[in-house]
């Protein structure tokens, strides 16, 4: 059985979930991103204590099915475009398709409805983030970036990033480096 935790985005939160299990001694098999596998369903008292300590967290136990299946579709997304070196070969509505088990038009609908932005905006806010981070890690290029992220090329990523920034890629990357080299010098 899995209960789904809103918020849950880093090695840390996990850790966070797994203490506050363990404090109100509860059992559970493996904790992922936004999802903790369990062997038994928790009621009661011990899941509104659960419920309140993850909230002094800022994590939120999930509820509702629409939210659940928007919390999946995040994940999918972060681990898709964060934790992969490749992003698979199909695209993305065949992937989150394939993954969810329901029609694309359908996870885009309930993903707008509980998020307020559409699908696809939050795979290209991710997909940019990822950009950003490639960038100042400084061993790719914008050509290996582009290819790797699946763009169709340099200007599409280029003209995304910096309508989403504001900024062209290079002037991000020089700005980062000249901010870095200014921390050095203090």
């Amino acid at each position: 059985m899995d209960i789904y935790i809103k918020n849950m985005v880093s090695l840390r939160c996990r850790m966070v979930v797994q203490q506050e299990f363990q404090k109100l001694g509860l059992q559970f098999k493996n904790i992922d991103l936004g999802k903790v596998e369990i062997p038994e369903e928790i009621t009661g008292d011990k899941r509104e204590q659960l419920k309140a300590n993850l909230h002094k967290w800022g994590l939120e136990l999930m509820e509702s099915k629409k939210s659940i299946l928007v919390e999946k579709i995040r994940i999918l997304i972060i681990e898709m475009i964060h934790y992969t070196d490749e992003l698979p070969d199909v695209n993305n509505s065949d992937y989150l398709s394939e993954k969810l088990g329901y029609d694309y038009s359908y996870l885009s609908n309930i993903f707008s409805e509980v998020k307020g932005i559409s699908l696809q905006h939050f795979i290209i806010e991710h997909k940019i983030e990822r950009v950003k981070e490639l960038l100042l890690y400084d061993e790719l290029s914008l050509s290996e970036i582009s290819w790797k992220l699946h763009y169709s090329s340099v200007a599409h990523l280029s003209n995304q990033f910096k309508q989403f920034t504001g900024v062209t890629p290079s002037f991000y990357k020089k700005m980062k480096q000249k901010r870095s080299r200014n921390l050095e010098d203090l």
